[in-house]
């Protein structure tokens, strides 16, 4: 026989849990006995233990905001989400690495890895921000934690550098946490901030300045603001060759996506061009597939640039001087 305020209340039980997601300790102190607790979890049962001490109120394959939900109950009390679980909650896309949820806990706390859960202690414990239910990292420790694991060198570069072209983190802010955690499986991070130094925004513009590394041509500087000669902001092209007046567009897709973007770009080239720029266009999978016919557009509209007076376009650095 059911006992228990849950049993003339089953919705307490709902009211009580966390997105579904309850402790057994909670369901005790509830009335629930562990024997009604073992009997709803069996495999075909109304329930399921989703993490040891954990139940998921429903037999169904749990959500990821169940599953994150879960991982902090199991980490207990000030746990924090962070790595690519917490990116999630923080309104980034959906990754191939999400299906593990990283969890950050106090030193002094043994919680061991389990199932789909890695549980971090560290000394370093974040200020919890909550997202909904969710208590997670702040954005660069997220971002780095996630980056620490991440497979594939391109994994890593797209993943802080989405970050860095959001504005939602500076790479000063990733290298100040980078430098303050652990060494280990940090190259492919530092790497990465090392290429962003340069001034990379998005993936498709770090392959790009490899790329024009290896053209010959003068050195090209990269997001800077562009101004007329009555200092009135003009543009900023994705890469500037100063000598000859000359930008060179990166249509990534991935970030021109909406309409509104599209336009945004279609008219801030066609002002390039009325003020006399040369504009050089490519999509990064043709700066990948193929380099020598981008190398071969960027010498001749090089050459184009030179034929034609230079445009009376400054840098704010030759403007101020």
């Amino acid at each position: 026989m059911k006992r228990g305020k849950w049993a003339d209340d089953p919705a307490l039980l709902w009211q009580v849990a966390v997105n579904g997601v309850i402790k057994s300790t909670a369901l005790q102190e509830l009335g629930v006995a562990g024997s009604t607790v073992t009997a709803r979890c069996r495999d075909g049962g109304q329930w399921q233990r989703i993490l040891p001490g954990i139940v998921l109120l429903h037999n169904g394959v749990p959500s990821q905001l169940q599953r994150c939900t879960a991982a902090l109950l199991y980490g207990g009390d000030g746990a924090v989400l962070s790595g690519h679980a917490s990116l999630g909650a923080h309104g980034y896309a959906p990754s191939g690495s999400m299906s593990g949820v990283h969890v950050l806990v106090p030193p002094e706390r043994h919680r061991a890895s389990t199932s789909f859960v890695t549980v971090e202690r560290t000394w370093r414990m974040p200020d919890g921000v909550m997202r909904g239910s969710l208590r997670c990292a702040p954005i660069a420790r997220s971002v780095v934690d996630a980056a620490r694991r991440a497979r594939h060198a391109d994994q890593c570069r797209a993943l802080i550098a989405s970050a860095v072209q959001r504005g939602d983190v500076s790479v000063d802010e990733l290298a100040m946490e980078l430098a303050d955690g652990p060494r280990r499986y940090s190259a492919g991070p530092r790497s990465v901030l090392a290429e962003l130094g340069t001034n990379a925004h998005s993936v498709a513009e770090i392959d790009a300045q490899k790329l024009y590394a290896k053209s010959g041509l003068p050195a090209m500087v990269f997001n800077r603001d562009l101004f007329t000669s009555d200092g009135s902001f003009l543009a900023r092209p994705d890469g500037w060759l100063d000598e000859v007046g000359l930008a060179w567009e990166i249509d990534s897709l991935a970030h021109h996506l909406s309409p509104a973007d599209h336009e945004a770009t279609v008219l801030r080239r066609a002002l390039l061009r009325r003020h006399g720029v040369v504009v050089v266009e490519h999509l990064p999978r043709t700066i990948l597939g193929a380099p020598a016919m981008v190398l071969a557009d960027l010498r001749s509209d090089y050459e184009l640039a030179r034929s034609r007076p230079r445009p009376k376009l400054y840098l704010r650095d030759a403007l101020a001087a």
